[in-house]
């Protein structure tokens, strides 16, 4: 299975520490990996075939201080589609004038939906399969941008579909908000004022949140399992749909 990484705020926030942890768990998770920055309605959009152990485009990604409050970070191990550039998460498409980013962890068997409007995949992916229907069926659902509460409800109704399939942990941004539905392996935390210490569970490195941030700051964090230690980490349950916006839980 491939691994998460989610990351909302309320204002510019650094997610290097998390995407290390993240990196240091692709000596089995080798197959690419990649890492979307929303920066306002612009996106950074860094991605590689290539383990995030060696890949050099992550050692740039790792010495690159980019700040947004959106991320979504993936490390890959194959399950459907070759190790190639175009298999590479996260996916991006335009939808109502805006970036959308997902990215899947997961297995779906037998899922091929038809696909009869402008989304098609370009790699050979269950995921981006599952990506193209998803944006296809929120363009079918509304005329025009809804708000985050309408866009959960219509989520709360697709998202059941590509997971009769299999595992379908995934991460989904335009910007505006983070959704994370968990099948098997999803967990989330949220940091605020009083911030502490924390130090990451696959790595001898810690950072004291509390010097770096102001009492206003507020980060979510998303991840297929807890990045670090010390902090309280609450696990999705099967079939959970949550929602964060400025980096607090919306629902």
């Amino acid at each position: 299975m491939c691994q998460l990484l989610g990351m909302n705020a309320n204002t510019p926030t650094d997610v290097m520490f998390s995407f290390t942890g993240l990196a240091c768990r692709a000596d089995e998770h080798k197959d690419g990996f990649g890492i979307a920055f929303f920066e306002n309605r612009g996106l950074r959009h860094f991605i590689d075939h290539h383990s995030a152990r060696h890949s050099p485009v992550a050692g740039l990604v790792k010495n690159y201080p980019i700040k947004s409050d959106n991320v979504i970070a993936h490390i890959r191990k194959a399950t459907q589609g070759r190790v190639a550039l175009e298999n590479a998460h996260p996916f991006v498409r335009e939808l109502w004038g805006r970036y959308w980013v997902f990215a899947h962890n997961g297995d779906l068997k037998d899922y091929a939906p038809r696909l009869h409007g402008a989304f098609r995949p370009v790699g050979d992916t269950d995921s981006e399969r599952a990506f193209c229907w998803l944006m296809q069926e929120l363009a079918k659902a509304h005329a025009s941008v809804p708000s985050i509460d309408e866009l959960t409800h219509t989520l709360r109704e697709l998202l059941p579909q590509p997971a009769r399939h299999g595992t379908f942990n995934m991460l989904l941004s335009n910007g505006q908000a983070l959704w994370a539905h968990g099948s098997t392996k999803l967990c989330a935390l949220e940091r605020r004022h009083p911030f502490g210490a924390a130090t990451l569970a696959d790595e001898d490195l810690s950072v004291d949140f509390g010097q770096h941030t102001t009492p206003n700051d507020r980060v979510a964090v998303v991840a297929t399992e807890p990045l670090t230690t010390g902090e309280r980490w609450s696990a999705f349950a099967p079939g959970e749909l949550r929602v964060f916006v400025d980096g607090a839980r919306a629902c």
